[in-house]
This record gives structure tokens, sequence and C-alpha cells, in this order.
């Protein structure tokens, strides 16, 4: 016999025969009720002709189904919907079976009323003979639930917060699919007051967001689910500040609507990201004028293997630029960075073309180097990057912030001037604001020097100025997630220490947002709402792995370091905030405009001071007391509170610090 024969016959020989002895079996049971307490004499008749005709009703039943598909369907996987075919089956199959009695000549050879007895009994019977394994997990959920066995029983007990469409799927399969026997749902809850007390697949709504506590101690809950794919970030914030309140480990889901079909378990659901902690809405941009800005253009990005720079060149490749040039002198991170994005052409998001990528290994302190680059590309568009970010680092090392972020931009300045590009971007912080550190002070000469440059210069230049940057290289997120991982205490400077945060997608799209907006000489903020405690930051990450502060990860204060803050501030008490075209990112503007020549003679007498190794003491007194002249270019009454200098405050007794403190590690 041929293989597809043989294939055919264990396709069908089981269901056709289990629905045989379904039908056989409802029409039997039809028969006996329909004679129960009547006359024996007429039960025998018709049993004997039941026997005749109970396998050609039977196969008109099978026919029947064949032609509905019930065959062709993988019943493990049906929904409820599918019913529907069974019904339309059996209800044909059982019309079919009343028009042939009521037509037979003469004895009938069934009575009508076993015919439709039996077809309502065989509707019941294909159900629960198609959906059996399923009904069977539900009744023996059902009983797990009633006993107090299901309370001792292995599995991550879990409660469902939303009971709409999201949570309901989502329950359905932990409770249907192979994958959700590791959890034990014990119920939902939920804010609408139509659903308290109702009950969803066999799970009841215990209550509304304020009764998680309650739930997660009565019911010995070791997991919650955010089920809720549409929900205001104020809610899901409040719900999350609830269940971080519990002992639970906590995650939430995706859109599953959809993205439900093809899912695998792990896909399924994610943990709490710490942008999910973000004290406000993240902020769009407008792609349009993106668009317009990029299309078509030469853009360098320097800076370009960090964690800026290579989102900045993530999101303008969006946008069809002609030329996309990525420099860095980290030349693992371009190949990476390479890898990610690719060589040469390549496809846009929109199916248009990207006609060159350029990844170049460059320092933008070589002032030659960098002049081939503008030589060779001509940019119409700099998006400035690179820099030394880190604190404690440059205040052992100030010389390294005023080579890097002072020198370097010195240069690009000038060369994009000379070289006619139309736009230049200066990526700074809120370290700037009244500096009290050596790398906040050289960003601040940074923003003085695209400030001072002169209108008729030909190039529009403008400053970013954000706050720290979730995620980023060196940030306080990664180190928090490697000590909580590692078992180690959660290191925080401060207990009150606050900074202000956004995302590095944010980040790049407010540097993209600001170039399209500029028109010379402004810092560009956004609106970055309340500063968030880096104390409640580092809770809220180890209570988002399911672990209890001070008992399973202790958090430990090590104290304000050399150039740190207790608080940022994000505008100088000089510049005034002007509104801009975006509701959500505002232009500052100093009282005073700065002369830029007596700004770049400043900053050539410290470049020359650097390349004479002038002693680190002298080179900070030099670097802060330039950063002043922003403060003495403001109206009487204003002070930006530049510390003085300080001998022997930095490390080795050689350079100056500010005063307090940073509560983590910056990334700019």
């Amino acid at each position: 016999m041929p293989e597809r024969v043989k294939g055919v016959l264990r396709k069908y020989t089981v269901p056709v025969l289990a629905d045989v002895f379904c039908v056989v079996l409802c029409l039997y049971v039809a028969m006996a009720l329909r004679f129960a307490g009547g006359s024996p004499a007429l039960y025998l008749v018709h049993w004997k002709q039941f026997r005749q005709y109970a396998l050609p009703v039977a196969s008109i039943y099978c026919l029947c189904n064949l032609f509905f598909g019930l065959y062709s369907r993988i019943w493990s996987y049906a929904s409820s919907d599918e019913v529907v075919s069974v019904v339309e089956s059996v209800s044909t199959a059982t019309l079919l079976l009343v028009a042939a009695d009521l037509l037979w000549p003469g004895r009938r050879p069934l009575p009508l009323s076993v015919v439709v007895t039996g077809g309502l009994f065989t509707v019941v019977a294909f159900a629960v003979l198609r959906y059996r394994a399923r009904l069977l997990r539900g009744f023996l959920q059902r009983w797990r639930s009633r006993t107090a066995q299901y309370a001792t029983q292995a599995g991550t007990r879990v409660l469902l917060v939303g009971a709409g469409e999201a949570g309901q799927l989502l329950a359905w399969r932990l409770l249907h699919e192979a994958w959700g026997e590791a959890y034990l749902l014990v119920g939902f809850v939920d804010d609408d007051p139509r659903k308290q007390g109702m009950i969803i697949h066999g799970l009841k709504v215990l209550g509304d967001r304020g009764d998680i506590p309650a739930v997660v101690q009565e019911e010995g809950v070791e997991l919650i689910i955010i089920a809720i794919h549409t929900i205001a970030s104020k809610d899901f914030r409040d719900i999350l500040a609830i269940c971080q309140t519990t002992s639970a480990r906590i995650k939430t889901l995706p859109d599953v609507v959809e993205n439900l079909q093809g899912m695998s378990d792990a896909a399924l659901l994610r943990d709490i990201t710490v942008q999910d902690l973000l004290g406000r809405e993240t902020v769009s941009i407008s792609r349009e004028a993106c668009h317009e800005l990029i299309a078509g253009k030469a853009i360098l990005v320097t800076g370009a293997a960090g964690s800026i720079g290579s989102e900045l060149c993530r999101q303008i490749v969006l946008y069809q630029p002609h030329l996309l040039l990525m420099l860095d002198n980290n030349e693992t991170g371009l190949f990476e960075l390479s890898l990610e994005l690719g060589e040469g052409a390549g496809p846009t998001q929109d199916g248009g073309i990207l006609s060159r990528q350029r990844y170049l290994v460059a320092d933008v302190t070589d002032r030659h180097q960098m002049a081939r680059v503008f030589a060779e590309y001509r940019p119409q568009i700099v998006l400035h990057a690179a820099a030394y970010k880190h604190v404690p680092l440059m205040e052992q090392f100030p010389e390294e912030a005023i080579r890097v972020n002072i020198g370097g931009t010195l240069d690009l300045l000038e060369l994009a001037a000379d070289y006619g590009t139309g736009r230049f971007v200066f990526v700074s912080t809120d370290k700037a604001v009244e500096p009290v550190c050596a790398m906040g002070a050289s960003k601040c000469v940074g923003e003085m020097l695209v400030a001072s440059l002169a209108p008729d210069a030909g190039l529009v230049a403008t400053a970013v100025r954000f706050g720290n940057v979730l995620g980023s290289r060196g940030s306080v997120v990664p180190v928090f997630q490697m000590q909580i991982d590692a078992g180690k205490p959660v290191t925080v400077t401060h207990p009150e220490a606050t900074r202000f945060f956004m995302s590095i997608s944010e980040a790049a799209r407010l540097i993209l947002q600001a170039a399209s907006m500029a028109q010379g000489g402004e810092v560009f903020v956004l609106e970055m709402g309340e500063p968030l405690r880096i104390a409640d930051l580092a809770q809220r990450m180890i209570r988002l792995r399911g672990l209890r502060v001070g008992q399973d990860v202790p958090i430990v204060y090590t104290g304000l370091r050399p150039g740190e803050r207790l608080h940022e501030k994000l505008v100088a008490s000089w510049e005034t905030r002007l509104p801009t075209s975006h509701p959500r990112v505002f232009a500052l503007r100093s009282s005073e405009r700065y002369d830029g020549l007596a700004v770049r003679s400043q900053v050539r007498h410290l470049m020359g001071l650097l390349e004479q190794e002038t002693p680190r003491a002298e080179l900070a007194r030099v670097l802060f007391a330039l950063a002043a002249l922003q403060a003495a270019s403001a109206p009487a009454g204003h002070t930006n509170g530049t510390p003085g200098v300080q001998a022997g405050a930095f490390p080795g007794g050689d350079t100056p610090s500010g005063g307090a403190g940073q509560g983590g590690i910056r990334g700019v």
C-alpha cells in the first residue's frame, strides 16, 4: 500500500471511528429516553430498526464532518469559534435525516424524536470529543484551585493586573498551553467596577489596583504581570509603584493583540525597563522637519561609536541622507556599528536608498586629520557628540577634558565655518550649568564657543543640553544592573542626590530636532519633568528583579565624589527660556552675547598652557576662570556660584574641585 494512502488512513481512521461511536451512543441514549416506561414490545421493534440503521446514520454524520472540514482541523489549537463548524455539520446531517425519515415509504427507520434528540446529543458529544484536552485541563485547574494541595503545588503563582482583552488572552495561554504549566494563576485585579467579583476563565477579579498588596500577601503571589497594552504612562507608573511595595517580581505585556500569533512565551512577557520608571512622557519629534533637514545631505557624526553617537546614526539613516560619516577613535565600536548598519549603500525604512556610509577612525583633536575629512567629504551638518564625560576621571585628568571637550570643539567649529558647513550641533550636559567640576566647566566653555560664533560666520551653531542618559555606557543603570547581577551591594553616593534622566533614543531625537530648529547661538533643552532620586532608582531596579532592598541586595552610600554635587539643574540663573515650535523643547539665550574674539583668545591661551605641560592646578584655575566669564556677562545681581580654586582639592593635590554631588555616573 502506498505511503500516501497509509498516511490518509492514519489521519482519518481514529477520528472517524470515534465519531461513529459518538453517534451510535447518542442515538442509543435518545432511544432509551424515548421508550423509557413504554411498551417493551414496541421498544424491541424499534431496537431492531436501530441496529439496522445506526451505522448508515453515523456515516451521514461523518460525511458531513468531512464536508465541513472537521477532520482537517488541529483541534488542540482551535478557538471557541470552531464550535460553529461542529454545529453546522451536525445540523446539516440531522436535517437530512429528518427529511429522509419523513419521506421514507412505510414505517420510519427511526422515530422522528430519536433523530432530533440524537442530533442534539451528537453536537455535545462532538464538541466534547474535540475539546477534550482543554476541558480536562479546565476541570483539573478548577479542582486544584479548590484544594489545599494547590497552595503548595510547584509553579510560580501569578497575579494578572488587567482583566481586559490583553489580560484574558494571556490568562488563556497560561491555562491552556504547555509552557503555561510553570505558572499558577490566582486571579485578576482591574479598576473597572463592573468587573469586580466577576470570573474570567475560571479566575476571579479580586479587586482593583489598591488591593494588589493584600492579594499578593493572601495568595502568596510570586509574579505580577501588568497585562494592559493601552495604558497612560501615569497610570502605568502608579500601578508599578503599588506593585513595588510587594515582594513579588514584576513583568509587563507588550501588545499581544498585534503580536500574539507565533510569539513564544519568552517574547510574550518582558521585564519592566528602567525607561518605564521615568517620571514623565517621552517626547516625540517632528519627523517631517528632521527629514527636510537630513534628506540628501552629507552628515558628520563625531563620537559615533558612543551611546548617543551610535543612536544618532541609527536614526539618521531613516531620513535618507546622501552621505553619513561616522567618526570615532574607538575602532572596535565603529566595527560593531558597521556590522549593525552595514557597509556602503543600503535600504532605508521607507524604501529609499542610503547612497554612502563611511566609518572614519580619527581623533577630533587632530586638526590636520579633521581638515582632510572636511576637505574630502564637505559635510553639510556636523553633530558633535565626541567628548570625555565621566566626572571623577576628568577631576583627576582635567587636561584631557580641556584637550578633547574644548580643543576638539574649537577645531571642529572653525573647520565647519571654513568649509561651508551649514549647521553645527554641540552635545552638552546639565553639568555645564554653573559648573563645579572640570568636565562641566569644559562643556560650559564649549557652549560659550558655540554662542560666541559671529552671526556672519555662515555657520548656524547650536548646543543641546540634557541630563543623565539611561543605559548609556558608564551611566548608573548598567552599573546598578552589574552590581545586582553579581549579588554585590548597590553603591549610591548620597541618599538625597537627584538627577534629570532621559532615554538614549530620546536624547538622539532631541539633537536632531534642535538641529532642525536652530537659528544660531542658542542652547536647546528638553522639558525634563521632576528630577529623580538616584536612591529611588536603585531601589526600584532591585525590586524589578524580585529582590528585597536591604535583605537580598543592600544599598551602600559612598559619599559624594570630587566634582559632584547633590542636585543638577538645566537652566542657569542668567539664562532666559524661550518657547520653540515644539511644545516640550525650549531655547535658552544668555542675557548678553559673548565677545567671540575674547572667548577664542582665552581658549587659545588655555590650549597653549596645555601644550606647555602646565601643572594641573594652574590648568584648572584657568579653566574655571574661563567658564566664569559666562556669569560675568550676566546682568548685575546674577551669579553662577562657580567655586573658587581650592588648592589640593583634586586627587593628588594637583587640581581644583567643585563642590557636592552626582548621585551616579554621568553618561552623555
